[in-house]
């Protein structure tokens, strides 16, 4: 009977052990997806398609890795806001190109689509330093052009792109006018209790229970929940009630962080609106949310008007 049950212990022993060796070895095939299920890794579309006017717009990390983006504008002279567009973990920035078509009409901007190392046509292989270094070379791209207004930087980030658009803004507090942030999770760690409800007990956040003992075999934590209290510029806080990825409940988590230190917080609630489809789904609401936001936070400059004796005013 003993050896009985030590087979049995040992066995549960040799699956949790091997469970965990998998998810060291492949963690990073689990947080950053550039492929998706039966396609390739090329765009299946530009912003052509859509008669969108774009440029290609080739980068260089800081560690030397070589990155595509499409910099897209509502008109070739468009001064509105210019956004950074920073999408979520699965896929490349060429399934987002519909949402921006509409995002470019309905909030009258520019929109900025970076292609995370290893996504799109983009080289290397994802990991959360290096995306940091991405995001940080897209913005230094940015803020040197001459063609669009450089004080009307805003950083929208949807999943794991929220994480990205929440470290960029926390590091340049003087280049990001506003961030928003939709259905973003707390951190990495968090979600792998949601994700491997086992897992909860041996990683996770500050906010979970258990000895946590395993969190620094976590190669990518991106822990928003950290430096969203660290964010000074306005943030807009999106959050799709029926979302099946990350539990809404995060969302609340983040912005009670941020909130706390920082006044010019609002938290949006899409009751229909789920992890992928809040723009869609939510529609008029979810726009015009946005627009005011802009319009409150990072409006657009006055012109000054000549005064009688011929100069300004």
């Amino acid at each position: 009977m003993v050896s009985y049950v030590n087979i049995v212990l040992y066995g549960i022993g040799g699956m949790l052990v091997a469970g965990l060796a998998l998810l060291v070895a492949f963690q990073e095939k689990l947080v950053y997806i550039p492929v998706l299920p039966g396609l390739t890794k090329s765009y299946p579309i530009t912003p052509a398609r859509l008669r969108l006017i774009y440029e290609d717009v080739w980068l260089r990390s800081s560690d030397g890795v070589r990155l595509h983006s499409w910099f897209i504008k509502l008109f070739p002279d468009c001064r509105g806001p210019t956004i950074m567009f920073f999408q979520e973990n699965a896929g490349n920035i060429a399934h987002r190109l519909e949402m921006v078509r509409v995002m470019l009409q309905r909030l009258q901007c520019n929109v900025f689509m970076l292609s995370y190392r290893g996504y799109g046509a983009s080289d290397g292989y994802p990991s959360q330093q290096g995306i940091i270094n991405d995001a940080q070379a897209a913005l230094d791209h940015l803020c040197q052009r001459t063609d669009i207004d450089t004080d009307r930087i805003v950083v929208f980030g949807r999943s794991l792109g929220g994480a990205v658009g929440a470290a960029l803004t926390k590091n340049n507090s003087d280049k990001v006018a506003a961030l928003i942030l939709e259905n973003t999770f707390t951190s990495i760690l968090d979600m792998a209790g949601v994700l491997f409800p086992l897992l909860k007990w041996f990683i996770g956040g500050p906010g979970t229970k258990g000895p946590k003992i395993l969190n620094f075999l976590v190669r990518s934590p991106w822990r928003t929940i950290d430096v969203i209290g660290q964010v000074k510029q306005p943030v807009l806080f999106l959050s799709g009630l029926q979302d099946e990825m990350v539990p809404p409940f995060q969302m609340q988590m983040l912005y009670a962080k941020a909130a706390a230190r920082n006044r010019q917080c609002q938290f949006v609630e899409f009751p229909t609106g789920m992890h992928m489809d809040t723009w869609l789904v939510e529609g008029d609401q979810y726009w015009k949310t946005m627009k005011q936001f802009l319009e409150q936070h990072v409006p657009k400059k006055k012109e000054t008007k000549p005064s009688q004796n011929g100069h300004g005013s």
